[in-house]
């Protein structure tokens, strides 16, 4: 075929097959953002929002999506993930995400990464939807990862 990974001789789909591979330390980071009006960010900020504690529980969310990535991402290695981090900063216009996703592994964790940040943006949403149903959900991206075959990357602007 084309040499793409994931698809086997005959074009189909296929699982990669990671089991010749060394075990190499890796990590991704992740961003995105979610926009919504004054009084949502200000309820957010103010832990006012009715539901509760929007940023830990997009934390917490966050971090579970990030462990059940291989359930969510067709063809994605279930991992036994190091650690996964997540920050929430709230701007002017809304909340900043970002999410580290790391392991000693054979294959990367960009996808752990960008879910993670997927999932909590998802439920800032889910959260503040009384507040403000008209939120915009972007500029999810990888912004860094290192490690395995490819080597270290960043982003040229991160917007972070």
């Amino acid at each position: 075929m084309s040499g793409l990974t994931h698809l086997d001789e005959a074009g189909s789909a296929r699982m990669v097959d990671v089991g010749a591979k060394a075990q190499t330390a890796r990590s991704a980071t992740a961003t995105g953002r979610i926009t919504m009006n004054g009084a949502a960010i200000a309820a957010i900020r103010d832990d006012a929002v009715p539901k509760g504690d929007v940023l830990a529980a997009a934390r917490i969310a966050g971090i579970m999506a990030a462990k059940q990535t291989a359930s969510l991402i067709p063809l994605c290695h279930p991992l036994g993930l190091d650690s996964v981090t997540l920050d929430c900063t709230i701007e002017t216009d809304g909340v900043r995400v970002s999410a580290t996703a790391s392991l000693t592994g054979k294959t990367g964790v960009e996808m752990e990464a960008m879910v993670a940040v997927s999932v909590a943006l998802l439920t800032i949403y889910d959260m503040a939807k009384a507040l403000d149903k008209g939120m915009v959900i972007g500029e999810v991206r990888l912004v860094s990862k290192t490690g395995g075959k490819s080597g270290d990357w960043r982003a040229e602007d991160p917007g972070a």
